[in-house]
């Protein structure tokens, strides 16, 4: 198994490097590889801010690449909680945030925006220090 970084993930999403997207289309067809939960984070921070995605197809985009057959990440359980709340609009680093840490007792934060969100959800609670 391969451990793949951003770029070839996002060469592979946006097609926009056409000798680059090739070679990660390969990779991925033929190896298996592995996705560290930071660079799926990363990886939609980059489609959001220097590709300009929607939310949606941020969304619609990991998911069809989560699923494809060659790869396995880091916590899947994580992943699709983390996607699931960024499809009822919690922005995806804050349900990343919450999904990671569901074994605990609360989440602290100054961020009354995330735990409007959290409560969104109906997950872990979020309360201030």
């Amino acid at each position: 198994m391969l451990a793949i970084d951003t770029n070839v993930i996002v060469r592979l999403l946006t097609n926009d490097h056409a000798e680059q997207s090739e070679k990660a289309r390969a990779l991925i067809a033929r190896e298996k590889v592995f996705v560290a939960t930071t660079v799926l984070l990363e990886t939609e921070w980059v489609l959001r801010y220097s590709y300009r995605y929607r939310a949606a197809d941020v969304l619609d985009s990991l998911t069809a690449f989560i699923g494809l057959p060659n790869v396995a990440l880091e916590d899947s359980a994580v992943a699709a909680n983390a996607l699931g709340g960024m499809g009822v609009g919690t922005d995806f680093a804050d349900a990343l945030h919450l999904a990671s840490a569901a074994r605990c007792d609360a989440f602290v934060s100054f961020d009354t925006r995330l735990a409007k969100a959290a409560r969104g959800l109906g997950g872990l609670e979020v309360r201030a220090p």
